[in-house]
């Protein structure tokens, strides 16, 4: 399955495999891929954490915001060339995440839209 550019090559339950922007192939844990496929198809839409929660994890899932950190900070390991500066999953300081191509966004904390 292609997405916004992205080939999804397998979606198992315990673990996947995508081949990346760069042309490598990374292995993401289920909740990883989800996770990765989410923002991707809502490419510089700003989601709050119990949004992506709600569309993730589903309705039942109690949200917890450490929790989503970490998946963030471990997705941004395997995707990011340089996880200290965010160049794909970007936070909006206040709100949540974002997936973006925006160069401009490289290394920064979005502000919210008035």
């Amino acid at each position: 399955m292609v997405k916004n550019g992205f080939s999804f090559l397998s979606s198992m339950a315990i673990s996947s495999l995508v081949k990346w922007k760069t042309g490598n192939i990374i292995q993401l844990t289920a909740k990883e891929f989800d996770l990765l496929y989410f923002l991707i198809s809502h490419k510089e839409q700003v989601f709050t954490k119990e949004q992506i929660y709600e569309n993730v994890w589903g309705y039942d899932y109690p949200a917890d915001p450490n929790n989503l950190t970490s998946f963030i900070r471990k997705l941004r390991k395997k995707i990011e060339p340089e996880p200290d500066r965010p160049r794909y999953i970007i936070t909006v300081r206040g709100v949540g995440y974002k997936y973006t191509e925006n160069e401009e966004m490289v290394g920064k904390t979005a502000t919210p839209p008035e």
